[in-house]
């Protein structure tokens, strides 16, 4: 956790303040740690909540909100999810887990709502989605590690960013098969580039890492 809060730490100083963090991560910890330095106001803190409870945690989906907010030391959150939705019949599937993040939402212990997707046909169904603020979509342009070719996601992503959905990259870098720097400053401006990704959670592991994403983004961002 020591070799994390550095990495925040440096992060922070670079302009990142968003952290991506879920239950089965185990990374609440870690989030709270950093929150220690960082003012809560000035962070922007994401969660996923796992909706399987026989292979991971069998409380109520209010019980482990509530869980949630003693772990990471907050008292709300920017954003939950329903994590790693993978079929066209979630909405169904998942409705306490979907009712109690409603009626956190309703008395502000969670801002925005929404799911993570590893299916196209579940991210498909999030689009149209009401109850859907956020989306977390796994978005490249080499087709690494997604639901469906690069194209094909895109246009979707388009298609609810324009609706008004917030959306988040992940797996920008192919989970890290992208091994070369060109590749992933490839992959940072077809994301950057289509304007239909708010931002992204890239996983890394060393403060030189960071630096090079932050430069990079820079330099796409600054054209």
């Amino acid at each position: 956790i020591e070799n994390w809060v550095k990495m925040a730490r440096h992060a922070h100083e670079r302009g990142m303040t968003f952290y991506d963090a879920a239950d089965l991560y185990g990374s609440h910890r870690n989030v709270k740690e950093i929150l220690k330095e960082v003012p809560r106001e000035k962070a922007i803190l994401l969660t996923k909540i796992w909706t399987r409870p026989e292979k991971w945690n069998s409380d109520t989906p209010t019980k482990t909100i509530d869980r949630f907010r003693t772990e990471t030391g907050s008292d709300y959150f920017d954003i939950v999810l329903l994590h790693c939705m993978t079929n066209a019949k979630w909405q169904e599937e998942k409705k306490p887990y979907i009712e109690a993040l409603s009626e956190a939402k309703q008395k502000g212990i969670i801002k925005t709502v929404g799911v993570s997707c590893h299916n196209f046909e579940a991210l498909k169904l999030a689009v149209e989605d009401p109850w859907v603020d956020v989306i977390l979509a796994r978005i490249n342009p080499e087709g690494l590690v997604m639901d469906a070719s690069s194209d094909e996601v895109m246009s979707v992503l388009k298609k609810a960013h324009d609706s008004g959905k917030g959306i988040i990259g992940m797996k920008i870098f192919g989970e890290g098969k992208m091994t070369e720097e060109s590749r992933r400053e490839q992959s940072l401006k077809y994301v950057i580039g289509s304007k239909n990704v708010d931002c992204m959670t890239i996983g890394m592991t060393s403060v030189e890492q960071i630096d090079e994403a932050v430069n990079s983004i820079m330099r796409i961002v600054k054209g």
